[in-house]
């Protein structure tokens, strides 16, 4: 299967790749209607993984998803196209509630 994969250089600072990434996800996943149009262009996509990473980190880890430790982990963040829930994806307080 191929996949799409987007690299985005987001700058040295984790706090801040992070909030990015947020914001990015908030205002490409938050609007039903992109969401929509993303089903329709990709094929009837249901489900979207993707992961923060860091160029020194080869091991694919997720600087998104953090133990209680601080450690991060592998498991990739997922936002879903599709109607039914997912009990596996990762819940936002922004999902639904777009603000421009």
């Amino acid at each position: 299967m191929y996949r799409l994969h987007i690299d985005i250089p987001l700058g040295p600072n984790e706090n801040d790749a992070i909030q990015q990434v947020e914001d990015l996800m908030h205002w490409h996943f938050a609007d039903v209607d992109a969401k929509e149009k993303i089903k329709y262009l990709m094929g009837n996509v249901e489900q979207i993984n993707y992961r923060l990473g860091h160029d020194e980190d080869r091991q694919k880890s997720n600087y998104l998803n953090k133990t209680e430790n601080g450690h991060v982990t592998n498991k990739k963040s997922r936002i879903s196209l599709s109607d039914s829930k997912d009990d596996t994806q990762e819940e936002f307080d922004w999902v639904g509630k777009m603000e421009i």
